[in-house]
């Protein structure tokens, strides 16, 4: 599964991270997330849609 932050929408709210730290990351220059790994397996499909899902700007896409 494919899991992107798009750093043009993304405000660095952090709830994704908050959410999925084992999926997402924060960005220290500018607190912005951005996904630990290219490929996220399905055991971590749950907690990346639930990072998604979490997202007020909706600036993450989960395929």
């Amino acid at each position: 599964m494919r899991v992107r932050v798009d750093a043009e929408q993304c405000q660095g709210h952090g709830l994704c991270q908050m959410t999925a730290p084992q999926v997402f990351a924060l960005r220290e220059e500018d607190g912005h997330a951005y996904v630990l790994t290219d490929e996220v397996g399905s055991e971590l499909s749950g907690p990346a849609r639930d990072g998604a899902d979490s997202c007020p700007e909706r600036a993450i896409t989960v395929e």
